[in-house]
């Protein structure tokens, strides 16, 4: 018989013997493993099911002890003793000490050894693995907040990094709680427990996390947590409605959603309708959710600006960037193409005319893999093969019976009908048209009213005998739009038409621009006095007549083709193209050479990089000399002794102009003259001898020192001084007094005396058209407004202590609250008072029954716009055509009206820093059923008082909650992150 002791000296001693049979050697290899693996087996159940209610109750009914697993323990032992000592013979002696013993057992009794002898080290390891998450989580968070403070918003996936991490760090804490509790229970040298199963579960969580938290720590790196957030994914594109070109929409549509779509090129005639497609289509885009990150609308125009495009791409994508404009086109192009390839876009190019090279522009090419579509619209098809299209499409004219609609939707049916043989008289008309969009749209909105047979066959006359040529569009485009152009029915509305072709490609053109050039050119008649209304006329019937179109109550714009065909009449057919120069807004730097001013009638060169004209050139003919918007710094003093046919000229927005040659005065000619937003201080001695000169602008110059010697232009009917910085004192205004022709004047006066005589003298108060009046000075003046300021639109009151303000009369005083019948500002539209003090209310605006803008900000002591009581005297109700009102920071003010008031015209209301204001002048029925919007404050609307329930209910959902980040006085706050 063999003997064989196991001992442990560190915690127990149990001394075992056994007995083995010599026949052991005979049994086999397989039988011990067989055993051993059983063994295991065993093991594993005990582990898994211990606390299991079937092995609970078996344990009862069987006595179960744990020696019974200490037998199994040891059996499993010597089972791998013996295939180590096989070859010791038929005795085994085995001596085993326990921390032997222990590592054999344990690697047999799981397949991570490590659960219960390595907990100590893995617990070590696991806080080390937490800390060092916890660390880099704060120094993220860090980079977030730095990032978040310029605006830009975290990434997602750092976002749920983060939140994962503060997901984990309580459940690692709390297994580390456990830590004394379960090392007290560890024997054996750390290689086994006293509660067996409870160390191998908690030594499986602790292993299982720290694998959790290592796989995190492996994801916390990141280069980039935050980018810009575009307001607007899309921004949608005022369209016309689609007529007969739905089916045409579908069709791109369609294309362009397939996988192997990346460039889709449309292409066809000039008015056919491309734009109005690609426009639907960016529309389309804002109802497909998730797909695209960002769609981009780039108008590129015939002359082809990479970096035009590059900056309204960046804008669009980050226009934080300060110093954007100082980097080449290659950097642009660096940092354009390493936003856009982490995006999935859509660009939209609209009206090209050459290849755009995408990789100079900085855009990555579409592909199937990155998903991203670039859709363009262009007149000429070779360019789809230029531009490397997947799929192009033709964007066609109207089949006949599409074409018939569209054109019965422009004539109307009351023409139509007004006689039997008009409908096929209107067939021929349409069919001329040969279905272009424009065309159809031109034609039968100048035959809307057309209701005689005659009319209606001079108009094919007119189409059919029309054989005009024009690079490449003279068969079908020109032909048509110059029969709009004849159609227009005096000379002076096709001048006037022509003019807007001087403004550069796709500009939106100021509606008071224009007028006041067609003043200054003679096409309006001088001697009518509301030569403005005429213009605006003019204005309203080129935009009816489809040859402008009007982009708001302020701009007009017009069309690319259009601007063609009006500059090729301009030339003469083609046939003299030096009379007409339009080199605006194509950033030249020279002016062209001297030899094509011999010619030139007029010469546009605005919104280009123009910094001094050296040259003196011969101009004999020129009429119109347009250099707004350029760098210019120095004219040539020659350079206006050769231009004695000179009537317009525009130097206006030039900001480093500050001197203008004495030789302005052999333009004997000229009529127009703006220096408007320049650095001029001294008036040239020069000016003085244009006798002719009716319109003289000097707004916002800001640095005039003097104007004496203005009353040496005796033809000067517009006089704008707004802002112009002119010293005051008597002498001005006896000089404007001499202006006998004055008809329309702008100001900004300050010192109280000259104020005073100013508005008390009525021929100068009655041609005041905007009136300015800042830092008044002594304080606390009062301003007594003459009762005929009829030609009054613009107001201001800015950084002034007024104590009153009084209507007066020629013959009598008369206080405020006296009634009186006759308007005393009729056509006043616009009042703005800012930084001003004294006030107590505005009553004195139910004299202007025409306000549309009222914006008060800062004034310190007013208390109620409109006094009820003084109101109610005059028999008055104000605001009946105000459609926005602006209160801001305005701190004593309780009223606007105390109750409630009619408003037919508001589509605006914007309070903030208004903390007494607490109810607006509302009632249910004081709004028509509209698109009334309130901002204000979240805080001040919560507290607001109502007139009713049913008035809370009505505007309730018109408020619009300012940004967190705007403070009560209107200033950007930092919210910290959390």
């Amino acid at each position: 018989m063999s003997s064989a002791r196991v001992s442990c000296q560190s915690c127990w001693q149990i001394p075992i013997f056994i007995s083995f049979n010599a026949k052991i050697k005979h049994f086999s290899t397989q039988m011990i493993l067989f055993v051993r693996e059983n063994i295991v087996k065993i093991f594993e159940i005990l582990l898994v099911n211990y606390d299991s209610d079937d092995f609970r109750v078996w344990r009862k009914k069987s006595n179960f002890h744990y020696s019974a697993a200490l037998i199994l323990f040891l059996l499993l032992v010597l089972c791998n003793q013996v295939l180590c000592k096989r070859r010791m013979g038929g005795c085994v002696s085995v001596s085993i000490s326990c921390d032997q013993l222990t590592k054999n057992v344990c690697s047999c009794l799981s397949r991570n050894g490590d659960y219960i002898h390595g907990l100590e080290e893995n617990l070590t390891a696991l806080q080390r693995a937490l800390e060092e998450i916890e660390q880099r989580r704060e120094d993220l968070l860090r980079k977030i907040v730095s990032e978040e403070r310029r605006g830009l918003q975290r990434l997602a996936l750092v976002q749920g990094w983060v939140s994962k991490v503060e997901e984990i760090v309580p459940r690692v804490n709390e297994l580390v709680r456990m830590r004394s509790v379960q090392v007290q229970r560890l024997c054996l040298c750390g290689f086994c427990s006293k509660d067996l199963v409870s160390s191998y579960r908690y030594g499986k969580k602790v292993m299982k996390m720290i694998e959790e938290v290592e796989l995190l720590r492996s994801q916390g790196d990141f280069a980039v947590v935050a980018e810009r957030v575009n307001e607007a994914r899309v921004e949608e594109r005022p369209t016309r409605p689609m007529v007969a070109m739905e089916s045409m929409l579908e069709s791109a549509w369609n294309r362009l959603m397939e996988d192997e779509i990346g460039i889709l090129g449309l292409h066809g005639m000039g008015g056919v309708g491309k734009t109005t497609l690609l426009s639907h289509i960016n529309n389309r885009f804002s109802r497909v959710e998730g797909e695209f990150d960002i769609v981009i609308w780039i108008v590129v125009s015939k002359e082809l600006q990479i970096q035009r495009i590059q900056d309204e791409i960046w804008e669009k994508l980050r226009s934080d960037n300060e110093k954007w404009k100082q980097k080449t086109e290659d950097i642009k192009a660096s940092n354009i193409y390493n936003v856009l390839k982490h995006k999935r876009f859509v660009l939209l190019l609209d009206d090209i005319w050459s290849k755009v090279d995408l990789t100079e522009v900085g855009v990555p090419f579409p592909s199937r893999e990155n998903g991203c579509k670039i859709v363009f619209t262009t007149r000429l098809k070779e360019i789809c093969g230029r531009m490397g299209v997947d799929s192009d499409m033709e964007v066609r004219c109207l089949a006949p019976d599409d074409a018939w609609d569209l054109f019965t939707k422009k004539v109307g049916e009351i023409t139509l009908g007004s006689h039997p043989e008009i409908p096929t008289l209107a067939r021929t008309v349409a069919k001329k048209c040969r279905g272009l969009p424009l065309a159809l749209n031109v034609i039968g909105e100048t035959m809307a009213y057309k209701r005689t047979v005659q009319e209606w066959r001079s108009a094919i006359d007119v189409l059919t005998s029309s054989a005009a040529e024009f690079s490449g569009m003279e068969d079908e485009i020109l032909p048509i739009l110059k029969y709009s152009y004849d159609n227009l029915k005096s000379e002076q509305l096709k001048l006037c038409f022509q003019y807007c072709a001087l403004f550069p490609e796709d500009h939106n053109i100021e509606k008071d621009d224009l007028v006041d050039y067609w003043i200054g050119e003679g096409f309006i008649d001088r001697n009518k006095g509301r030569a403005e209304n005429q213009g605006y006329e003019i204005i309203g019937i080129l935009v009816r007549s489809c040859l402008l179109m009007e982009e708001n109550q302020e701009t007009v714009k017009m069309h690319d083709v259009v601007r063609e065909m009006a500059l090729w009449i301009a030339s003469d057919f083609g046939k003299q193209k030096e009379n007409f120069i339009v080199q605006a807004g194509l950033q030249w730097r020279n002016i062209p050479e001297i030899e094509k001013w011999k010619v030139a009638r007029r010469v546009s060169l605005m919104f280009n990089y123009i910094e001094s004209i050296p040259d003196a050139p011969e101009s004999p003919q020129l009429i119109t000399l347009l250099l707004r918007k350029n760098f210019l710094a120095h004219i040539s003093s020659s350079f206006f002794r050769l231009m004695p046919m000179l009537v317009v000229l525009d130097l206006s927005m030039n900001k480093d102009l500050r001197h203008l040659p004495d030789e302005i005065s052999e333009c004997v000619s000229l009529q127009y003259l703006s220096l408007s937003r320049t650095r001029i201080r001294l008036w040239p001695a020069g000016l003085v001898e244009l006798r002719k000169l009716i319109y003289l602008n000097l707004e916002y110059t800001r640095m005039v020192e003097s104007i004496c010697g203005i009353s040496g232009l005796t033809s000067l009917k517009v006089l704008r001084l707004f802002v112009s910085g002119f010293p005051e004192d008597p002498c001005v205004l006896n000089e404007l007094q001499l202006l006998e022709n004055l008809q329309t004047l702008t100001i900004t006066l300050g010192l109280a005396s000259i104020l005073e005589q100013f508005l008390s003298n009525q021929r100068l108060a009655s041609c005041t058209r905007a009136l300015r009046i800042e830092n008044l000075n002594p304080q606390s003046s009062e301003i007594s407004f003459v009762a005929t300021m009829d030609s009054l639109q613009e107001l201001h009151l800015a950084h002034s202590d007024i104590s009153e303000i009084k209507v007066e009369r020629k013959e009598t005083f008369l206080p405020l609250h006296i009634p009186t019948t006759t308007p005393s500002f009729p056509n006043l539209s616009q009042v703005s008072l800012e930084f001003c003090k004294g006030l107590r209310d505005l009553t004195w605006l139910l004299f202007a029954p025409n306000l549309t803008v009222l914006r008060v900000m800062s004034a310190s002591h007013l208390e109620e716009v409109i006094n009820k009581e003084k109101a109610e005297q005059q028999n008055l109700i104000p605001f009946q055509e105000l459609k926005e009102l602006r209160l801001e920071n305005v701190k004593m003010l309780k009223h606007i009206h105390r109750g409630p008031l009619p408003f037919p015209c508001l589509q605006k209301i914007l309070v903030n820093g208004c903390s007494q204001l607490r109810k607006l002048p509302l009632n249910f029925t004081s709004v028509p059923r509209g698109d009334l919007v309130i901002e204000a404050h979240k805080k001040w609307i919560e507290i607001l008082e109502w007139e009713d329930e049913a008035t809370k209910a009505r505007f309730l959902p018109s408020f619009k909650a300012f940004p967190e980040n705007i403070d009560d006085d209107g200033y950007e706050i930092s919210i910290p992150s959390s």
